[in-house]
């Protein structure tokens, strides 16, 4: 098992992030425990690490489902995010920026999913879009323009924040 762990583990850590747009150690370790219960499942055909990606998707698809991931979404576990942020400013432009970007956060968050994973992996983890197309499985122009359609929907919904 330790060598199935230390060969997938950045893709598995990877998908998640794309999935939920942070690291979920809960659904990793659910991961290795689905594939040690259903080792004796695994057809040899098939390339394993799609097998257990595979895994992995299933299971963030069943806990962006979940109700305690709509708990956890409602109460805007984003300030944690934020308190990292260090700044040499006073306290009132401190708590302007906060909000700027929980309002920029939640309007990501808020996109259609095709939309969202895709400025996630572009904007927050700094995938290439070539690097995005073979993620996704997706050509490279599709990236392109669901990014650029992405930012658009983002300026619209943001512009108040432009404007004010």
């Amino acid at each position: 098992m330790k060598k199935i762990i230390k060969e997938n583990s950045s893709k598995i850590k990877a998908l998640i992030r794309s999935f939920l747009g942070e690291a979920n150690e809960d659904i990793e370790q659910e991961v290795y425990l689905r594939t040690y219960k259903n080792l004796p499942n695994y057809k040899e055909e098939n390339k394993f690490s799609k097998w257990i990606l595979t895994i992995t998707a299933n299971l963030c698809r069943d806990y962006l489902k979940s109700a305690s991931f709509k708990h956890s979404s409602n109460s805007l576990h984003d300030e944690e995010v934020l308190d990292n942020i260090k700044y040499s400013k006073t306290p009132e432009m401190v708590y302007s920026q906060k909000e700027r970007q929980k309002l920029v956060l939640k309007a990501v968050y808020s996109l259609p999913k095709k939309y969202k994973e895709i400025i996630i992996l572009f904007e927050f983890e700094d995938y290439t879009y070539e690097a995005i197309a073979k993620k996704l499985n997706i050509p490279v122009g599709t990236v392109k323009s669901r990014i650029n359609s992405a930012r658009k929907i983002l300026s619209e919904k943001l512009s108040f924040l432009i404007e004010g």
